[in-house]
């Protein structure tokens, strides 16, 4: 007995001792499994409406626009980017786009007011009256929109280029018969005496919205068209000057500027002014007019400037299809450049056709022109368009010698009792008086 005992633990013993010095089991890798492909998240719609927004600020307004595109195709709804569609079309310069897409935006939400005030301007550009102010008047019988400043200002400036002068001003009455202090308001009524020809009122009433606020440039340009009236010219272009120095971004005053230099014929400067009017507002119809002719009185000495003059009148006219100064400045700008000759020629072909207001000495001008058109297209040569009758080559302006200058002088020369020149009166509007030749002014911007 006592034997196995011995012989059962000899053998537990080897058995606890191989299992010692056994070698530790190897472990079996297990395969990982591969990591699934990160893809980009797309964007949604208020990241999108953020980047539209920097690239417009910035400028971009091409990436703006694609990008505010792309909202709407996520979000159709969103009317802030339907509206901000509209701006990009303005400052892009197409009136008719801007016009589509705040209409647009407008049925989405018709009582959003941003969209509201831009749609009743750009239908004001485009001369659509009636149609701004049934907008207007839409939008004031929402209930707590009655006495609305800035519709009632809208809409009574509408009133006031359609000529309905008694509406536009009960509608600023109205508007300061609950707001007294408003500043927008007195001037609009100045311009309501102003545009009926009573000068003294509409300057007094502008003193009035200059105490409201000193600051306002839109103040002292309408105090510089109101002197422009009153033949003040050197008082005029101060107001005018006064205005950019306030706010070096105010467009009305820059083209005020432009079209100063454009009356006397001072094409240099008058091209600057007005290409900056028009780099703060690309829709300006009057920026464009006045830019194609300070542009077509260089083309002179240098022939592209016709050219360029030429498209400006052609988006004038998309505008206002109907203008036969501009049909007529297309013509004869048109024609500083073979390639543009047949242009030219149905151009003035128009102009003697639609425009009945035409004297003999015009028309017959008209048919010279384009008989020597059509005979330099038949020319295989390059040769210089006729000459132009009673238009002479642009000068250039002296070195040193500003607007503020001749402006200077020609008070002088009027006080010292000497004639002054119809040509150098820029209230003087209506059809040139030789070929080629810009209006000695136009209607002055106001604000």
């Amino acid at each position: 007995m006592k034997s196995i005992r011995i012989a059962l633990s000899a053998l537990l013993g080897l058995g606890l001792t191989a299992c010692a010095t056994a070698p530790a089991p190897v472990p079996t890798p297990v395969p990982t499994a591969p990591a699934e492909p990160q893809w980009p998240k797309e964007k949604d719609a208020d990241q999108l409406f953020a980047e539209a927004v920097q690239a417009f600020d910035a400028n971009k307004y091409d990436e703006a626009e694609e990008l505010f595109a792309r909202v709407l195709d996520k979000a159709p709804n969103n009317v802030s980017a339907a509206y901000d569609l509209g701006v990009v079309s303005e400052r892009k310069g197409d009136l008719h786009k801007a016009q589509q897409r705040y209409e647009a935006a407008h049925k989405l939400d018709p009582g959003h007011v941003p969209t509201l005030l831009n749609l009743g301007k750009v239908y004001r550009l485009q001369a659509k009256f009636d149609q701004a102010i049934a907008l207007y008047e839409e939008a004031l019988k929402a209930p707590g929109r009655g006495f609305d400043p800035q519709l009632l200002n809208n809409l009574a400036i509408a009133y006031r280029l359609a000529k309905r002068y008694d509406k536009a001003e009960e509608t600023v009455r109205k508007l300061l018969s609950r707001t007294t202090d408003n500043p927008d308001a007195y001037k609009n009524l100045a311009l309501i005496y102003y545009d009926q020809g009573n000068y003294r009122l509409a300057e007094f009433i502008s003193a009035t919205a200059r105490k409201l606020d000193e600051k306002d440039p839109g103040v002292y340009n309408n105090l510089g068209i109101i002197y422009l009236k009153q033949d003040e010219k050197a008082r005029a272009l101060a107001q005018f000057q006064k205005a950019v120095q306030l706010d070096p971004n105010f467009a009305p005053g820059h083209l005020n500027i432009g079209a100063m230099a454009l009356s006397y014929r001072d094409y240099e400067h008058a091209e600057q002014s007005l290409r900056k009017a028009l780099e703060l507002d690309a829709v300006s119809p009057e920026g464009r007019y006045y830019l194609a002719w300070a542009l077509e009185g260089q083309k002179g000495r240098d022939p592209k400037k016709g050219l360029e003059a030429g498209a400006e009148f052609e988006r004038y006219l998309q505008w206002r299809r109907d203008d036969a100064s501009a049909v007529w400045g297309a013509g004869w700008a048109d024609s500083a450049d073979k390639s543009t000759f047949e242009k030219a020629i149905g151009f003035l072909e128009k102009c003697k056709a639609a425009n009945r207001a035409l004297s003999q000495a015009d028309v017959e001008l008209i048919d010279t022109k384009v008989k020597g058109l059509q005979q330099l297209l038949k020319s295989p040569v390059q040769q210089p368009a006729p000459h132009e009758g009673k238009r002479e080559a642009p000068k250039a302006t002296p070195a040193g010698r500003t607007l503020l200058d001749k402006v200077s002088a020609e008070e002088a020369a009027r006080e010292a009792a000497q004639p002054r020149s119809e040509a150098s009166d820029p209230s003087n509007t209506g059809q040139p008086a030789a070929a080629g030749q810009p209006p000695s002014g136009g209607n002055p911007a106001p604000q």
